[in-house]
């Protein structure tokens, strides 16, 4: 049995397991070999220490160890230190595929006694692998690149949640904007192009790229596409509250009512046609509160609700270059970030730039960093306050947001679990 539960971060498991008490050595086929289960090896001095001492010459763990990008980087080292340390070889067996919004990578592994690696697998994918002899085998140089690991993660883990849930087709909302590009990108990998619909609903705020960029991006993709204007349907939304509006000003509620017009259209064709609608808002948005509930938050499931915008930029460069073309247009990518919600509006009307804005959000959420300490590593400790609170007094909407796939060390949902009412804050 397991013998160290977690009980931090994403793991919860002293709610439904009891510890093991004994740290076995099995007898197999003439080899002594000690088996324990994924935490057993992040311990100091623990199992694999005492299996070694009850004379193991090979230590298995077998886990199921969670993704985030960098993480592979942890595991090498953490068990390399343990081969060397207890001067065994080890093999390194982890879970592959998705389970809600956890991904698991795979990438098991055989390290040397001299806690060198030998053997590795296959990265977001199953295999079997056939173990060299140690003493003809060559060391390995591992080589993991964190964008590509990201975008490998999310078309694993959305394939495994339509298989695993019995979902067949997706609908999202095209904007013209990079997050819903990235988003049909990904899901035409996941689960193919003749599964995905995609939707523009222009209204009178938006460019005339809204919808031509929309359709390119369809055509690269080779997904269903369709243009549904959502202007006299908003017109008639400012006729029937003309009397409650009368004598204010345009402000936030009718920008508003244009995303919520545009989620009610997409949960339409979701109920109509059995289709998931995938919202497409990111890392930074949902931090900030850049988001309307029940608007561009409305959908099944938020892909890259943990991708910070940066990272999105970075992975749509790789899909194109993966490609050798451009399967999301250039036109896409170098426009500046808009809701398009009111005439010459601009991500940046809202929000710091997102160069600024994402390393903040790292260090806040990912690193638990204090404001006293980000400040200290070179940004300005007003934006420092003014993103902090931003990101506290919007917990309501995150807990109200559709499901997302965790692919950072943070993200919210069972990692990062923070009240909505407190005063600590300010």
């Amino acid at each position: 049995h397991k013998v160290n539960l977690p009980n931090y971060d994403v793991f919860d498991e002293k709610r439904y397991f009891s510890s093991g008490k004994d740290c076995k050595v099995f007898d197999v086929l003439g080899k002594n070999i000690g088996i324990n289960i994924c935490e057993d090896i992040w311990i100091d001095n623990g199992p694999s220490t005492e299996q070694c001492s009850k004379g193991a010459e090979l230590i298995v763990n077998i886990s199921a160890s969670p993704f985030f990008a960098g993480k592979e980087k942890v595991r090498e080292k953490l068990v390399s230190k343990r081969a060397i340390e207890n001067k065994v070889p080890i093999i390194y067996a982890n879970l592959v595929g998705g389970q809600d919004d956890l991904i698991f990578d795979g990438r098991s592994y055989l390290f040397s006694k001299q806690g060198k690696l030998m053997c590795k697998g296959k990265s977001f994918a199953e295999e079997l692998i056939i173990l060299p002899e140690l003493d003809s085998a060559k060391e390995i140089i591992s080589k993991d690149d964190e964008v590509e690991d990201t975008y490998k993660a999310l078309v694993l883990a959305l394939s495994d949640y339509f298989r695993k849930n019995g979902f067949k087709k997706t609908v999202i909302g095209l904007s013209g904007g990079i997050d819903s590009a990235l988003t049909a990108a990904i899901a035409v990998e996941a689960i193919g192009k003749e599964k995905v619909w995609g939707i523009s609903m222009p209204s009178k705020f938006s460019s005339k790229g809204s919808v031509s960029d929309s359709e390119v991006l369809a055509k690269n993709l080779g997904i269903k596409f369709d243009v549904i204007p959502i202007k006299e349907i908003y017109d008639c939304y400012l006729k029937t509250l003309s009397k409650q509006f009368s004598g204010t000003e345009f402000n936030i509620a009718e920008e508003n009512i244009q995303a919520r017009i545009r989620g009610n259209i997409l949960m339409a064709m979701s109920n109509k046609f059995g289709h998931i609608v995938l919202a497409t808002g990111n890392k930074s948005e949902l931090s900030c509160g850049y988001a309307t509930l029940y608007g561009d938050m409305s959908g099944g499931l938020a892909l890259i609700s943990d991708v910070l915008k940066t990272r999105v930029y970075e992975i749509c460069d790789y899909i194109n270059k993966k490609a050798g073309k451009e399967i999301i247009p250039s036109a896409i990518i170098t426009k500046a970030p808009s809701a398009e919600l009111r005439d010459n509006q601009k991500d940046s009307d809202s929000l710091p730039e997102y160069d600024i804005l994402d390393p903040i959000l790292k260090m806040y959420i990912e690193d638990e960093m204090s404001k006293d300490d980000i400040a200290k590593a070179g940004f300005d400790k007003e934006l420092v306050s003014k993103v902090i609170k931003m990101v506290d007094r919007n917990e309501y909407k995150r807990h109200q947001a559709a499901l997302g796939f965790r692919t950072t060390p943070k993200a919210f949902g069972t990692g990062r679990r923070m009240p909505i009412t407190n005063r600590w804050g300010g």
